[in-house]
């Protein structure tokens, strides 16, 4: 086990949680892959990573949508979940991100059950909800001013009863802090109210590491 214990100091619990389980080397191969290139280290914690897995298994889903894939750290988590069949498609826009993505994608064994779609979010959304697409899970996990947006448009995609998390809705501490204003704090604080109060939505926020925000669709 990976657990181990300094004398003297008290770990977070998502620390000693997360040091129950065995080192992941797909997962460590993408984020010593982020830090090869400079790219921001922003990927899903651990623990929420093993809850994404756990959640596409438990709903037999067979088309999630990611929205945000950076070096594909998420996708492989949603990919090992999938039912039989089923296919992950994720949202990148930066081109360099997406082509990392999809060959981390590969060498975990997913790249035939994987497409990346490469460009602005918002605009490959509406191309989807134009071509007749649907999902029946999103994970939402890129810039969060467009949080509120991407709510909208996960909800039009939606099959009946499908499930959308979203990442970072705590914004480490942002939005519990009432001096912060900034245009993502807003963003995020409007996104967190619609999914609380959205009749066409049920769920709950679940408040360790960043926040994961976790709704069905009814």
């Amino acid at each position: 086990m990976a657990e181990r214990f300094d004398e003297g100091r008290t770990m977070s619990p998502e620390a000693y949680l997360d040091g129950l389980f065995e080192e992941d080397a797909d997962l460590t191969r993408v984020t010593a892959s982020i830090r090869e290139r400079g790219m921001p280290e922003i990927s899903v914690a651990p623990g929420y990573g093993r809850l994404l897995t756990m959640l596409i298994a438990a709903a037999r889903c067979k088309a999630p949508l990611e929205i945000g894939a950076l070096a594909g750290y998420s996708g492989i988590c949603l990919a090992r979940g999938l039912s039989q069949g089923g296919k992950l498609t994720s949202l990148e826009l930066r081109p360099e991100y997406a082509e990392l993505a999809l060959a981390n994608l590969t060498q975990a064994g997913f790249g035939d059950r994987a497409e990346v779609i490469v460009g602005d979010a918002l605009a490959s959304l509406d191309r989807l909800v134009a071509a007749g697409r649907r999902f029946d899970f999103f994970f939402i996990d890129a810039d969060k001013e467009n949080y509120p947006n991407y709510l909208e448009r996960a909800i039009l995609l939606a099959e009946p009863g499908a499930l959308i998390a979203a990442d970072n809705t705590l914004l480490r501490g942002r939005t519990l802090n009432e001096s912060k204003q900034g245009p993502a704090v807003q963003a995020v604080r409007d996104f967190n109210r619609r999914l609380a109060t959205d009749p066409r939505l049920m769920g709950t926020h679940l408040p360790s590491y960043d926040g994961l925000a976790l709704f069905m669709v009814r």
